[in-house]
């Protein structure tokens, strides 16, 4: 292999890795916090966000927990921007009497304005929503099995004003919206009581 044919590869590889970045909690500590995510919720109660060793973890030892109760729980990435791309997280749904589920958000303003993708244990579906001033609106759902306690693969492409949820590698969602343009940060969400688990929390530019 020549050297300039080389040195293309390089670049094309490094191009790749600058555009995709995978946060496995693994080098956070446990019962805190994840650093550089803001924990909170969309709506009333208490949420509670805490890196947790798990022994199920695809990548071991740790993972992202939610085990309080609020309307809308969320954590967001803190140093993240992103209008076109991607975001992609494992989850695990464990409990949870209301709800049991896993999602994530892209293009958030804040925690009350964001679109979101969820997959739901207890009504076997895949939903997308916007959420607007903390009010989340239903735009599409597909029915799909989503098995409590087993890890979960949630994907969404996004690029200008057209979506693409992926469950488990299968297409669940395809919709277009105009509510938020501009560029946003990423991060998982989950609903009421559900007790969730998160693992590879991937997000890149495309």
């Amino acid at each position: 292999m020549n050297a300039s044919l080389l040195t293309m590869i390089v670049a094309i590889m490094a191009t790749a890795l600058a555009a995709a970045e995978t946060v496995n909690f693994d080098d956070m500590k446990a019962g805190m916090s994840p650093p550089g995510w803001t924990a909170t919720q969309t709506g009333s109660g208490t949420a509670k966000w805490s890196v947790e060793k798990d022994a199920s973890a695809p990548s071991k030892p740790n993972v992202l927990k939610q085990s309080g109760q609020a309307t809308f729980p969320i954590c967001i990435k803190d140093d993240t921007n992103l209008k076109n791309g991607f975001v992609e997280a494992k989850f695990k749904p464990v409990a949870g009497k209301e709800d049991q589920a896993g999602g994530v958000i892209w293009r958030a303003k804040d925690s009350d304005n964001y679109y979101i993708a969820r997959a739901n244990a207890l009504e076997g579906n895949v939903t997308i929503y916007h959420t607007i001033k903390g009010k989340r609106t239903e735009k599409k759902r597909t029915n799909m099995k989503v098995a409590s306690g087993e890890w979960h693969t949630l994907r969404v492409d996004f690029s200008g004003g057209h979506f693409t949820v992926t469950f488990d590698g299968k297409k669940a969602i395809d919709w277009a919206d105009e509510t938020f343009k501009d560029a946003g940060k990423v991060g998982v969400w989950t609903k009421a009581d559900s007790v969730t688990l998160f693992d590879d929390f991937t997000y890149g530019s495309k």
